[in-house]
């Protein structure tokens, strides 16, 4: 199932959470081969992980980690403005319709089902917190996921060639899109809407961390 959490929410489930952030080492650290810093517990965290950001997880049945996302408002610090502002000529994006989006992240073994279900999940929290884009920083391996679930972004700039190619991407969060990702989830309307209102049905869903 698809959660939403705040990182101070998270010391509730510490399984989703230790196996969320060992994931993550173990792909962007150790598949990809990136230059992250893995903590002596086999973690990956970074100084926006203490920002209180809100993560997109998809639970699996024995309460692991099966993938997730981490969303900030843009309005404060984010990596595509802190690092990657030669991807988009210079310009700060900012704005508090729009949300950064990091550490796309599937666990060894994820159902090819979960990649979707996460997106499904972004788009759920963009528009059920009024928001207007999602603005990100994917590499090449992306384009093929975003291409099959339909949900592809407006790019505002990229660098490097091929595999090495490296893009700043704005997602229009738009109800229609909702659509195409249920049918490509095979997620119901009805229990994608009870999985983000059991998060924030009861509650004004803004950013805790803008």
């Amino acid at each position: 199932m698809l959660r939403y959490f705040y990182a101070d929410e998270l010391s509730s489930f510490p399984k989703l959470r230790d196996t969320m952030f060992r994931d993550r080492a173990d792909q962007f650290k150790g598949r990809l081969g990136w230059d992250v810093h893995v903590n002596r517990a086999g973690e990956e965290r970074d100084e926006y992980d203490l920002m209180n950001p809100l993560y997109v997880i998809w639970q699996q049945a024995d309460g692991r980690h099966g993938g997730s996302m981490r969303f900030l408002p843009t309005s404060g610090r984010t990596m595509v403005n802190d690092h990657f502002r030669d991807l988009s000529d210079g310009a700060k994006i900012q704005s508090p319709l729009i949300w950064e989006c990091t550490r796309f992240c599937l666990g060894a073994g994820a159902a090819p089902s979960v990649s979707g279900a996460l997106m499904l999940g972004g788009l759920e929290l963009g528009l059920g917190h009024h928001l207007t884009h999602a603005v990100g920083v994917f590499d090449h391996r992306m384009v093929r996921v975003y291409r099959r679930l339909g949900w592809g972004p407006t790019v505002m700039g990229s660098t490097g060639q091929g595999r090495d190619a490296i893009s700043v991407g704005l997602w229009a969060f738009t109800p229609e899109i909702r659509a195409t990702l249920l049918q490509r989830t095979g997620i119901g309307r009805e229990v994608s809407k009870l999985w983000y209102d059991r998060a924030f049905g009861h509650r004004n869903p803004v950013s805790k961390s803008a």
